[in-house]
């Protein structure tokens, strides 16, 4: 005869987090940062981490987790200080991240955009610009989307072919934006578009638009295999108007703009991945000292205890290469290949080993109950965003061979 845990929902993963955690980021770490850390994994216990299999079951934004989240002050991390921000620090923000991707994924990729926007416009934009957008994306009032990728053109940004052309005092937006997190709620959008498709990259601005204006349409989200809380949409431009006080970056610059973050943008996917794992090793820990069978715990089973080992060595190792490549970017050295191996490795990992988490846990591991079947999900997301695992490759192979 077997028993198991009554109600897997009620076991203490989530506080088995912090046990699993090490200190290889917290040593580097911020005093002014570790409040907010402290404040953002507080939250994403407490609010998120219940709320968030019914976004998920919803296939909806998180609309509320964002107002949440102003609420709690984690808009305008990357925002100075004295512009209302946080001004968090690279590896504060990566451990923000890690925590609330602990409890979803999908809330802390719509942070992740949201921020990175404010943050943009508090280092790029005029004054103007900056007068009329800052405060309200830092307080959250307004939500942020980032449009770059388009239907016809993934990883490869500098072939975007969104057009913006001059007419009288105005830019005339036409074409078409895919796979823009926020997207189904932002009100505003940073688009990147082409001004001269004979120069290439160098032919590319930056705007960031109302989303109300006339000429914007939006596709409903996308049915995604995980992770809908993200509001993944598609969003077109026919005929839409917009001023030159709408440049944020001008011509020549926005392709550059747009590369800029890519090396935080991948630690920080790195370590959303190790929160998600830490998630999935700590509630599959607590299932097996509680789950008997065959005469004892699962625990005491050696193929069981193994796997998990196995799962907490690759932890420990995202973490290492993930907060590594954090501390190059947040000392000013070039991390680009740093941040590739990171992101390869915890995208990778953090897949497989969820899995693992979940079949240690027999068929309990395949219910909705717990967190480990959305973030698994999410996990397969992970590959793609900001860079899929072959454009590591390429950054990896050409640092060893070119």
């Amino acid at each position: 005869m077997t028993t198991q845990p009554a109600d897997l929902s009620t076991m203490p993963a989530l506080e088995l987090v912090e046990e699993l955690t090490p200190d290889v980021a917290d040593a580097s770490v911020e005093a002014d940062d570790r409040a907010v850390i402290d404040r953002a994994a507080s939250w994403a216990r407490d609010y998120v981490a219940p709320r968030a299999e019914s976004w998920e079951r919803d296939r909806r934004f998180a609309v509320e987790a964002f107002a949440s989240a102003a609420d709690h002050e984690l808009c305008g991390l990357l925002v100075p200080t004295g512009d209302g921000g946080s001004g968090m620090t690279q590896i504060g923000l990566a451990r923000v991240l890690e925590e609330v991707a602990a409890a979803d994924f999908a809330v802390a990729f719509a942070l992740v955009c949201h921020n990175n926007l404010a943050g943009a416009v508090s280092r790029r934009a005029g004054a103007d610009l900056r007068d009329r957008a800052l405060s309200s994306l830092t307080s959250g009032e307004q939500l942020g989307a980032f449009l770059l990728t388009e239907p016809g053109v993934g990883s490869d940004a500098a072939k975007i072919t969104t057009s913006a052309r001059r007419d009288g005092d105005e830019w005339v937006l036409d074409g078409e934006k895919a796979w823009v997190s926020n997207g189904t709620a932002a009100e505003l959008l940073s688009v990147y578009a082409q001004s001269d498709p004979d120069a290439g990259h160098r032919g590319i601005l930056t705007f960031l638009v109302d989303g109300s204006t006339d000429g914007i349409e939006r596709s409903q989200g996308y049915e995604l295999s995980g992770a809908h809380g993200i509001g993944t949409n598609g969003i077109s431009f026919d005929g839409c108007r917009v001023s030159d006080a709408d440049v944020m970056v001008p011509v020549g610059e926005g392709f550059v703009a747009a590369m800029e973050g890519i090396d935080i943008a991948r630690v920080l996917v790195a370590a959303m991945c190790c929160g998600m794992l830490r998630t999935g090793l700590a509630t599959a820990v607590s299932y097996v000292r509680e789950r008997q069978a065959f005469g004892g715990r699962i625990a005491d089973l050696q193929g069981v205890r193994f796997r998990l080992a196995d799962v907490a060595t690759d932890l420990e190792a995202a973490r290492l290469l993930a907060y590594r490549a954090a501390l190059g970017i947040a000392e000013g050295r070039s991390a680009g290949v740093h941040a590739a191996h990171a992101k390869k490795f915890a995208t990778r990992v953090a897949e497989r080993r969820l899995a693992d988490c979940m079949q240690v846990m027999g068929a309990v591991g395949a219910r909705r109950d717990h967190p480990l079947p959305r973030h698994l999900a999410a996990s397969r997301l992970t590959h793609y965003v900001d860079g899929a695992t072959e454009i590591q490759d390429v950054v990896i192979s050409r640092s060893l061979l070119d």
